[in-house]
């Protein structure tokens, strides 16, 4: 009786049968299936357990979850095999499970396959042998599958997190289906439905995802690299631009190859799945044309169908997934490459690049490159494809396959061309691109000074200019794109019009049935999306590659160590340089030559000389800042630098003088107090821990400086190098630094101290002097020495000694209040979240941008196009089921007539609505981009203090791309898809009436997942735009003081900031492609349904069906998957990108200055005529909630009147330049110019009439012409000789172009004092009967000083001229002195009638040595 039920009884093989799974016994097929779970575990186990050792994830503590799964997997019976050998299985299972969790495992993919393994061999034994007849091995059956079964549940389920995760991502514990179909990430979209997502519910970043992790990786295989292909340090600088990129892409892909490989493999599973479903199609219309074949057969190829397009999208989805990840890495990797790369640029790229150019490469050209990654096995992948594709289409319609061929080969040709030439407007897209950003981060930067100037309309119509440039390549792109895409889609007709008319015309008895036509069809759609592949990747590729790599290919520090070299401070000479010639690179000519210098340890040097002689290009020499040509330049100790432009961080002023160091509080207030910041500490909100804005927009150029050096004196260095810190300051102030900080009896004392200055009355304080002319050391040695020798040293002094007279002898403490009322402990404003879905008015508001007209023509085109298109399919059905007599079919030639026709009015109505949406893209882009510039540039300063640049640079970078080139596109996609999503229901549903059943549940699921998917995405995306918005900021901040970073060696701290920025920037960018993938694989899940529901119900309604209609429904079918996708997807992305229009109207409601110009205010070209000014009852204060900073200022200037302006920092000088240009407005009375109230007046026509030169001189990018005459009003003699009289035609002649040579982002390719005096070169030809100086020649030496004093005096006798001075021996001569004190005039009157009061002013005078 046994033997008669055993599998086994019958042999191994059966001979009754010839092919297929019956020609094998039931013994046989009952041990293949008892076998193979244990087969797969013993194989996979011990690569497992490999995995799992170098995989360790933490530690997870006993668990019920845990100790079940080790009592059901004891209790499980094995297949019959030797008990000794089931043993051992059951101890590998249980030793699995066990060290899983003690390598973190919260749900293995290894256990879930080998129990579903296990269960499928269960039910294949019971089908093969049935249940056993006795009770006992009968309840044993029940009870081993009862136990397979629980094991197979519990699978599904993830144990508790390891120890020590916080708030770890649920991606590592959950199951493998959880795994396939992102439903880990279920629970996310669902809080994310509920309440608006802010970043503290986003999980922590994997340590494989962090920048530490990821950057630390690749400059170990770099490294590696490098010392592999350049032995030696000559080898490397021979070689270094041939091989140095080729050797950084070597690096990323030894990181990243894994990842890389892995999603490949998914995507290469993923085709054997796309290629199966045309040859189960095949077979699925074959049936359904033979009226005998059984049902059962219908139905088995409708759920191969189904499976088979699961399994694609699975591994598809994987694909892009696993792709998507190296995406994220990839960017983390390039981001923090660039931002190593912006710590190590030497001087002379600095002087070439932008800084807008680096925001726009991380924010615009990363992204691109990281979109290639995504497509880069399209560069194979398809030739693989076409290859598949022709060998199906000859096996069903023989040589007329070749046709085929040949057409491809055409479209093929027409699009490489049309690629190519599209590749070279998109680079010039990206050369505007770069240029505008260059351009917009300087005016963004320099807002105030083109405010007091009333330059907004002027640099408005600049950037406006190139970016019209830049929309006319994006347009003629758009227009070659929308070609290469209506040939793209018209490829798919072309080649079935060719192939089925060449079939059907060439023989009478090659007839066009309905596998034929189908499944051609099908196979068509696969070869077009190859097509699309291999053409868009291979351009798209260049381009990234030349916009992505172009600036910064590689990581490079050689310009930077060549110049010096750092050690111990142990020698006796802290500083020495022999024989040293020095260049910004080295392509250009020396700007030092033969410089030696050696400086003792503790010593006091001091530079002098002239503008432009060398004396800052010495320092920039001794940091390493130059190339080095010749010599030798060595540096003993730690280094300490002060600019003389100073660099502010936006941080507290703790944080900007402690600058990453431990905090010392005894020492950190003897530098507040030799540095003389305590009076403005106290007048600050929140004292030292008061944010300072970005540049330090809203602090003094006083203060900027004397925290620039307390940061400096607080680190403790052993050689401090000071870029004449004291210009910027009251010379009473400067007195107290020199005293207290830098002289012989102050903090630095003892240390090794370079001091470039123009202060010539503290020399003879120094230890020694360097006189620099003409970039060599003129004169060198101590004071006394330099005089007895009459040289080029008492010819400075000489003609310095009216200046010298002024600096005798005083010093101060200050106060200052009123000014540092600005201030508040909390200044920028973060960028702000919008929450909740978009609303409509976005889309409304882009709709109108782009014109009501265009809107209506699109979706009309879209429509008409799609009715061809059913047309097309529905007459393609008719001809495939023609009646075939004879063999033959009637009527071909029309057939293929019509269906050819069809096809063009498609072509033609498809090329009309991409053509129609992208100019209304690029008709809203402009608008848009018109109004956030118009906004921005309306805003009053107090806007630029509180917002942070890199706020500002997302919306005019990042944002501004995604409304050129994204939302058209995703607009053009919707539509596509949505009208082809309704071709597609209308044809099931016309053609399966039964199926409307499950279509309409579909949709309301659809519908459903959408809404959850959109109000999480929605927000992620915003948070994402939100965290990369400090990246920006901090890479500007950086680039602007990326010396001062080097000098103090704090490029790790920097560093490290910067990578914090990047993860969380990464914290937000992680969930929104894991959203994106849960979406794609959820919603093609369902649309599967919809093959199978539309298979289901031909072979439910085949006597009522033609095969024609059944191929054309299943056809069309098998493109839903893909079409409802990406219709929701192309939506969703849609909604995700319509934030850019959100973000950039963010700016619409702020408040916003007077208006610039006034029509009717009665005031005529000639006003002012004389310059009266006169303040009557006049309070200024900053911001709201802060004290008045000007209080009831009453007083008249007369026409033609000089003016000094005096007062202690803080005082409130700088005050009355912000009133009466109307940075801000009064807060109680008014100011009358000519008895004109200025309230009444333009803001542009007052500032046009009000020259003023500012204490920080600066320049844009552009040529020395721009720079001088922005409006282009002067003739070119006329600016010769205003160059002439500043002293600076000589260097303008010496320069190449002259007039047109390009002046660098901020000048940075001038000296300070040179800009400083192109700036009064601009003010002598602005000329205007109002003058505003604000210590306008501290930069200056002191001859040049004297003469630029005497040109003014010439130049502006008949202009009111109002002077701001720190040195008071420069208003000594104005015919009265208005003294401020707390924001009051506490006196105003001739010199010595001020002087006889004995009151401010003679104190003042008295600590300048004056009297």
């Amino acid at each position: 009786k046994e033997a008669k039920h055993s599998p086994c009884s019958q042999g191994i093989w059966n001979e009754t049968q010839v092919l297929g799974l019956q020609m094998f016994s039931p013994c046989l097929l009952n041990a293949a299936v008892t076998w193979l779970p244990s087969i797969y575990l013993w194989v996979i186990s011990p690569i497992y357990f490999l995995y799992l050792r170098y995989n360790n994830k933490g530690y997870i503590r006993m668990s019920c979850l845990f100790k079940i799964k080790m009592v059901a997997a004891a209790g499980v019976p094995g297949p019959e095999m030797p008990l000794l050998l089931l043993f051992s299985f059951k101890i590998l299972v249980v030793f699995l499970i066990h060290s899983e969790r003690q390598k973190g495992i919260q749900s293995s993919g290894v256990l879930f396959i080998y129990w579903l393994l296990c269960s499928f061999s269960m039910v294949a034994q019971v089908s093969i042998t049935g249940f056993p007849e006795d009770t006992f091995h009968h309840l044993i059956t029940y009870f081993c599958s009862a136990l397979i079964g629980a094991q197979l549940v519990l699978s599904f389920l993830a144990d508790q997190p390891p120890f020590f995760s916080k708030n770890p991502c649920p991606e590592s514990g959950a199951s493998l289906p959880s795994k396939a179909t992102f439903w880990w990430f279920s629970r996310l979209v669902w809080q994310g439905y509920r309440k608006p997502l802010e970043l503290d519910d986003l999980w922590s970043l994997g340590k494989e995802n962090s920048s530490e992790e990821i950057i630390s990786q690749l400059e170990r295989e770099w490294k590696k690299l490098f010392e592999l292909t350049f032995p030696s340090e000559t080898d490397a600088f021979l070689q270094r631009h041939q091989n140095f990129r080729l050797l950084l892409l070597k690096a990323i892909w030894k990181v990243f190859n894994i990842t890389f490989l892995l999603g490949t493999l998914s995507l290469i599973i993923c085709d054997i799945f796309r290629f199966a479903i045309p040859k189960i199609l095949s077979f699925f219309l074959e049936f359904i044309s033979d009226p005998e074949a059984p049902a059962w057969k219908g139905y088995f190829y409708a759920v191969l169908l189904f499976l088979s397009a699961c399994l694609q999208t699975l591994f598809e989805q994987r694909h892009m997934y696993v792709f998507m990840v190296l995406e994220l890495r990839l960017r983390t990797a390039v981001m923090g490459l660039v931002y190593r790369k912006v710590l190590v640029l030497s001087s002379a790229m600095r002087k070439t690049a932008a800084v807008g150019e680096v925001i726009n490469l991380v924010s615009v050209d990363v992204q691109r490159l990281m979109d290639a990654v995504l497509y880069l096995n399209g560069l194979w992948l398809p030739v693989v494809w076409m290859t598949v594709c022709f060998t199906f289409l000859w096996q069903l319609l023989g040589p007329s396959a070749l046709t085929a061929i040949a057409v491809y080969l055409i479209l093929l040709s027409l699009n490489f061309i049309i690629t190519k030439k599209r590749s070279h407007f998109q680079e010039e897209q990206m050369l505007h691109k770069d240029h505008r950003a260059r351009l917009t981060d300087s005016v963004l930067r320099n807002m105030k000074i083109i405010k007091l100037h009333g330059w907004e309309e002027v640099f408005m119509e600049k950037i406006l200019s190139i970016r019209r440039g830049e929309l006319q390549a994006l347009k003629n792109s758009g227009f070659l794109f929308t070609v290469s895409l209506v040939s793209f889609h018209l490829s798919t007709f072309l080649v079935a019009l060719v192939m089925f008319a060449v079939h059907a015309l060439t023989d009478e008895k090659h007839v066009l049935d309905a596998e034929k036509a189908f499944v051609a069809l099908t196979i068509i759609n696969i070869l077009n999306r190859a097509q699309a592949f291999l053409v868009y990747n291979s351009a798209f590729t260049e381009l990234v590659i030349f916009e992505a790599l172009n600036l910064f290919p590689l990581i490079d520090t050689e310009d930077l160590q060549v110049g010096t070299s750092f050690g111990e401070d142990l020698w006796e000479e802290c500083i020495s340089v022999q024989d040293g010639t020095f260049a910004w690179s080295r392509e250009s000519s020396p700007c030092l030559q033969r410089i030696n210098l050696a400086v003792p340890r503790g010593s006091l040097f001091a530079v002098i000389g002239s503008v432009g002689s060398g004396k800052s290009s010495l320092l920039s020499a001794l940091l390493g800042e130059l190339s080095k040509l010749e010599g030798y330049v060595n540096i003993k100790g730690s280094v300490a630098y002060v600019p003389q432009e100073a660099w502010i961080q936006n941080a507290s002023v703790k944080e900007n003088v402690c600058f990453g160091q431990r905090l010392d509080i005894p020492w950190l207030d003897r530098v507040l107090e030799a540095c003389a910041l305590r009076p403005d500490l106290a007048s600050f909100p929140a004292g030292i821990h008061t944010e300072i804005g970005e540049q330090g927009i809203n602090l003094s150029g006083g203060q900027k400086q004397r925290l620039s050096l307390a940061r400096a004196v607080y680190k403790k260095a052993s050689v401090y190098l000071l870029d004449d810190p004291l210009a910027a300051l009251d010379v009473h102030v400067g007195q107290h630094i020199f005293d207290h900080v830098i002289g012989p009896g102050g903090l630095l004392q003892g240390m090794t101290r370079i001091l470039v200055t123009h202060a010539v009355h503290i020399l003879p304080q120094v230890d020694h002097i360097i006189v620099m002319a003409n970039g060599a050391v003129a004169e060198s040695g101590s004071y006394q020495e330099l005089l007895q020798r009459n040289g080029t040293f008492a010819d400075f002094l000489s003609q310095s000694e009216q200046e010298e007279d002024s600096h005798e002898k005083g010093s101060t403490t200050l106060q200052s209040q009123a000014e540092g009322t600005r201030m508040a402990g909390q200044l920028t404003e973060g960028d702000r979240v919008q929450y909740g879905r978009v609303n409509a008015t976005l889309y409304l508001a882009y709709l109108r941008a782009a014109g009501t007209t265009i809107c209506l023509s699109v979706v009309f085109i879209f429509l008409c196009q799609q009715v061809v298109s059913f047309s097309r399919g529905y007459w393609l059905s008719l001809w495939a089921d023609d009646p075939i007599v004879n063999g033959t079919q009637q009527h071909t030639g029309l057939r293929v007539g019509v269906f050819g026709l069809l096809g063009c009015f498609q072509a033609i109505g498809r090329f009309g609505s991409i053509a129609v949406v992208l100019l209304g893209g690029v008709r809203a882009s402009q608008r848009l981009f018109q109004g956030l510039l118009y906004d921005v540039a309306r805003s009053p300063m107090t806007f630029f203090e509180q917002t942070p640049i890199g706020n500002l640079l997302n919306r005019f970078c990042k944002e501004t791309d995604a409304m050129d080139a994204v939302i058209p596109d995703k607009f053009k996609s919707f539509l596509g898809f949505l009208f082809g999503l309704l071709e597609v229901i209308l044809v099931i549903v016309v053609t399966t009436p039964l199926a409307a059943v499950v279509v309409l549940p579909l949709m309301a699921l659809y519908i459903g997942m959408q809404s959850l998917y959109v109000a999480s995405s929605c927000q992620l995306r915003r948070l994402e735009s939100v965290s990369r918005s400090p990246i920006y900021s901090h890479i500007s901040e950086t680039f602007q003081g990326s010396a001062v970073i080097r000098a103090f060696q704090s490029q790790d701290q920097f560093i490290v900031q910067n990578d914090s920025r990047i993860d969380e920037h990464q914290k937000a960018s992680f969930p929104r492609l894991v959203a994106d993938r849960w979406l794609a694989t959820n919603m093609e899940l369902l649309g599967n349904i919809l093959i199978f529901t539309a298979a289901f119900f031909a072979v439910f309604s085949k006597p009522h069906l033609s095969p024609g209609i059944v191929g054309f429904s299943i056809s069309m079918a098998l493109q839903v998957t893909e079409i409802l996708h990406w219709a929701v997807r192309s939506w969703t992305d849609l909604e995700n990108n319509i934030v850019s229009v959100e973000r950039m109207r963010d700016y619409t409601k702020t408040p916003k200055e007077a208006p610039w110009t006034l029509p009717h205010n009665g005031i005529g070209h000639t006003w002012p005529a004389m310059g009266q000014i006169e303040f009557r009852g006049y309070s200024l204060r900053y911001r709201p909630e802060l004290a008045l900073a000007l209080r009831n200022l009453t007083l008249k200037i007369h026409p033609w009147e000089k003016v000094g302006i005096v007062g202690r920092t803080g005082a409130g000088k700088s005050s009355l330049t912000i009133s009466l240009l109307r940075l801000i407005e009064a807060a109680e009375g008014g100011i009358w110019i000519d008895g004109v109230n200025i309230s009444q007046v333009g803001l542009h026509t007052l500032r046009s009439k009000i020259t003023i030169i500012p204490q920080d001189p600066i320049l844009f990018p552009g040529s020395v012409r721009m720079n001088l005459d922005l409006l282009d009003e002067h003739s070119d003699d006329e600016i010769w000789g205003a160059l002439e009289m500043v002293q600076l035609k000589s260097f303008i002649l010496g320069l190449p172009g002259q007039l047109q040579y390009e002046c660098s982002d901020q000048g940075h390719n001038l000296s300070v004092g040179q800009k400083q005096l192109l700036c009064l070169a601009r003010a002598l030809l602005r000329k205007t009967k109002i003058l505003f100086l604000d210590e306008a020649t501290a930069a200056v030496d002191p001859q040049n000083d004297l003469q630029i004093q005497a040109i003014l005096r010439d130049q502006f006798a008949d202009c009111t001229v109002l002077t701001i001075a720190h040195r008071l021996q420069t208003v000594m001569d104005c015919s009265r002195i208005l003294v401020m004190d707390n924001g009051v005039v506490a006196e105003f009157g001739t010199p010595p009638q001020l002087l006889a009061q004995r009151g401010l002013f003679h104190r003042l005078a008295e600590e300048s040595g004056l009297i």
